[in-house]
């Protein structure tokens, strides 16, 4: 199982992106567990996922984002247009490829 955790300014607008992810794995027969959390909290989810995606609002975020992780798992920001036009399917693949390396 992949763990895919989704922060944001206050964890509520990555939800449809979490919706369309969830719906995509499903498709493509791989069992995730995603969610979206505020970006205050991620200190609190230490060891619960597997690629921390950070939303575009809060990019600017991303070093800190990579420090309170301290390597124990990827970190990026979500493509800008992927998260637009809520493109679950790329950003899945995006997350899958982030762990596999």
């Amino acid at each position: 199982m992949i763990r895919i955790m989704l922060a944001c300014s206050a964890g509520m607008s990555t939800s449809l992106l979490v919706t369309k992810m969830e719906k995509a794995a499903q498709e493509k027969g791989i069992e995730a567990k995603i969610w979206a959390i505020s970006e205050a909290n991620i200190d609190k989810e230490i060891g619960n996922f597997d690629v921390l995606l950070l939303g575009p609002q809060v990019r600017f975020m991303l070093e800190k984002a990579k420090k309170i992780v301290d390597g124990k798992a990827p970190v990026e920001v979500i493509n800008m247009a992927h998260y637009g036009m809520c493109n679950g399917p790329a950003v899945l693949d995006r997350a899958i490829e982030l762990v596999g390396k």
